[in-house]
C-alpha cells in the first residue's frame, strides 16, 4: 500500500428521504483522516482528503427523520474528484428512484471516465440503476436483499458480506456499514497508516476481513471482457490450488494462447502472476489478522516451499511476511 502524495477530491452525494449518518459519518472520516491524529499528538495536520458535498440540484436535502442539509453544490457542478460516495435513501428502491433519476446516469458517466463510485446501504441502488455493478459482486442492507435481487438481477449479490470492492465500485451493507467503507477508503487510498490513526482518532474499529467479511477484488482494472471476468473470478475462488491455464482457456472456450493474450489485455497481468497476486493479498490479510505462523499462511494460500512464499511475498510487497505481520497486525500497532 502506498500513502497519498497529494490530497485527493471525495464527492459525497446527498439524497431525499435517506440517513443522514451515511453522509455525515463518510464526511467526517474522509476528514479526519491525516488531520485529527496528528493534532491530538501535537503535529502538524496532513489532510489527505478535500471533502464536498453535492445534491441533484443544489438545494437541502430533508433525510428520512426530518435533518436538512445544506449540501456545496449540484451535482452538475461538481468538477473532478477520485471518489463519488452516495449516502442511503429508503430501503425500496421502487418508491424513491424517479425523484433522483438524475444519479444514475451520472454515475455511470463519472464511472466511465475513471472515479471511483462508492454506495452506503440502500445507496448501492444508485450503482446498480446505472448498470455499473451488472456482472459484479456487490452487498446492500440485508433487509432489502430480495428486493434488489429482484429488481438487480444482473448483479452478484453477496449480502452476507459488509463491504465489497470490484473494479473501483464499492458497496456496503447497513447504515453503520458507512464508517467502515469509508476506513476501508481510506486504507485503499492513503495506507494502512493512516487509516489506523484516523480509527483511533475516531474511537472507530478497523474493519478487519476476519470480523466483517470483506470480499476484495483489487486485482481487477475495469474492463468489459466477460469471459476474462469469469477466469477472474475463478481464479479468486481457487487461488489455493493451483489451476492450469488449460483449465481457464476451457471455461472460456477458447485457445489457451488466445486466453492468455485477452487475460493480459483485460487485466495487466499473465496469468500465473493474477493468481500470485491474490495469493499474497490473502495471505497479507492473514498477516494483519495476525497469524503466528509464517508457514501455515504460506501452505493455506497454496504455497508447500515456505522460502519460495517469502520470495513471492516480498517480490509483491516489498517487505517479508513476518516484517509485514509486525507493521500492520493490530497487536502491534
Amino acid at each position: 500500500m502506498t500513502e497519498c502524495d497529494d490530497k485527493l477530491d471525495v464527492a459525497v452525494v446527498l439524497v431525499n428521504d435517506g440517513y443522514a449518518s451515511t453522509a455525515v459519518g463518510p464526511i467526517e472520516v474522509f476528514s479526519a483522516a491525516g488531520t485529527m491524529w496528528p493534532e491530538m499528538c501535537g503535529e502538524d495536520p496532513e489532510p489527505r482528503f478535500r471533502v464536498t458535498t453535492a445534491s441533484i440540484d443544489g438545494a437541502s436535502v430533508r433525510s428520512a427523520y426530518g435533518l436538512n442539509i445544506a449540501p456545496d453544490r449540484a451535482i452538475a457542478d461538481l468538477g473532478p474528484a477520485d471518489l463519488i460516495m452516495v449516502s442511503a435513501s429508503g430501503p425500496v428502491p421502487a418508491e424513491w428512484m424517479a425523484r433522483h433519476a438524475a444519479i444514475p446516469p451520472w454515475l455511470g458517466e463519472r464511472h466511465r471516465n475513471g472515479t471511483r463510485v462508492a454506495g452506503v446501504c440502500s445507496g448501492v441502488a444508485f450503482l446498480a440503476e446505472a448498470g455499473l455493478l451488472d456482472g459484479r459482486r456487490a452487498t446492500t442492507h440485508w433487509g432489502v436483499a430480495d428486493g434488489f435481487r429482484q429488481r438487480y438481477p444482473n448483479v452478484d449479490w453477496q449480502t452476507d458480506l459488509l463491504v465489497t470492492e470490484d473494479a473501483g465500485l464499492y458497496c456496503s451493507g447497513g447504515v453503520n456499514a458507512a464508517s467502515d467503507l469509508s476506513l476501508h477508503l481510506v486504507e485503499r487510498l492513503c495506507g494502512r497508516t493512516v487509516a489506523i490513526e484516523c480509527s483511533k482518532a475516531l474511537l472507530l474499529d478497523m474493519p478487519r476481513p476476519s470480523q466483517s467479511g470483506y470480499a476484495l477484488l483489487p486485482l481487477a482494472r475495469r474492463h468489459d471482457d466477460e469471459k476474462i471476468r469469469d477466469a477472474e473470478h475463478h481464479l479468486s475462488e481457487h487461488f489455493a490450488r493451483d489451476v492450469p491455464v488449460e483449465e481457464l482457456a476451457e471455461r472460456a472456450s477458447m485457445s489457451r494462447r488466445n486466453l492468455v493474450r485477452r487475460f493480459k489485455a483485460a487485466t495487466g497481468h499473465m496469468p500465473g502472476v493474477y493468481q500470485q497476486m491474490l495469493r499474497v493479498n490473502a495471505a497479507r490479510k492473514m498477516l494483519e489478522d495476525g497469524a503466528p505462523s509464517i508457514q501455515q499462511v504460506g501452505l493455506a494460500v497454496g504455497y508447500e516451499d515456505v522460502a519460495f512464499f517469502r520470495r513471492i511475498f516480498k517480490r509483491h510487497c516489498g517487505v517479508t511476511p513476518s516484517a509485514f505481520r509486525d507493521r500492520f497486525s493490530p497487536s502491534r500497532t
